[in-house]
């Protein structure tokens, strides 16, 4: 028996129970006074003016994956539904491979409404049962971030977020309250890569460490 029928069991005992034993009271009168008033949902947050609407998003995705506009909107709105609107994202490729362990290096240009464009590089380790090598275009969505030189940072997996739909790929890491979204499409979205972490530089590295 799973738990609703189970907690519609008991509150039908109970209320067996109580009604035997408890004197009937009469009906309050009716009242005279207006009918009282549902409490009013609160406003939507609004969207503030460094932070990109969905709408944004999906546009410049479309542009940069070419395609895949369905499967693009229902992860932007999977991201939004958890982290609210990102006041940065980033455009880019990079390039992995694995065999048990392995590395992933990636270059691309870091949006910002306010705060102007800067072109960033990461790399990290990887560990997880895959192997193989991949190639894919990368869509990051960027939450928290209160100046464009604290992405340069590790940022470590959050566990349970990925998310695969329609050829498109989500995970989510993490460090010091900023939150990257990556969103990936290309020869192969290896599963083991959410295990590792990605350390964003300004310039270029062969060490992912």
């Amino acid at each position: 028996m799973n738990f609703s029928l189970r907690l519609a069991a008991a509150t039908l005992l109970l209320a067996g129970a109580v009604g035997g034993s408890a004197v009937a009271q009469p009906a309050p009168p009716p009242s005279s006074g207006p009918p009282p008033q549902a409490a009013p949902y609160p406003p939507p947050v609004p969207q503030r003016d460094d932070q990109f609407s969905a709408e944004e998003l999906i546009d410049a995705g479309h542009r940069f994956f070419g395609g895949l506009s369905r499967s693009l909107a229902l992860i932007v709105q999977k991201a939004g539904s958890q982290w609210g609107l990102p006041n940065g994202y980033i455009l880019g490729e990079e390039a992995g491979g694995a065999l048990v362990g392995g590395l992933r290096y990636g270059d691309g240009t870091l949006y910002t409404k306010n705060a102007g464009d800067r072109r960033v590089f990461w790399e990290g380790p990887t560990i997880g049962f895959d192997a193989g090598a991949d190639g894919a275009r990368t869509m990051m969505l960027v939450y928290n971030l209160p100046r464009t030189e604290a992405i340069f940072d590790r940022f470590g997996g959050i566990d349970g977020s990925a998310y695969f739909v329609g050829g498109l790929g989500m995970t989510a890491l993490t460090a010091n309250d900023i939150v990257l979204v990556p969103i990936r499409t290309g020869v192969g979205l290896r599963l083991g890569a959410n295990l590792g972490y990605l350390k964003f530089t300004s310039r270029p590295t062969w060490n992912p460490f």
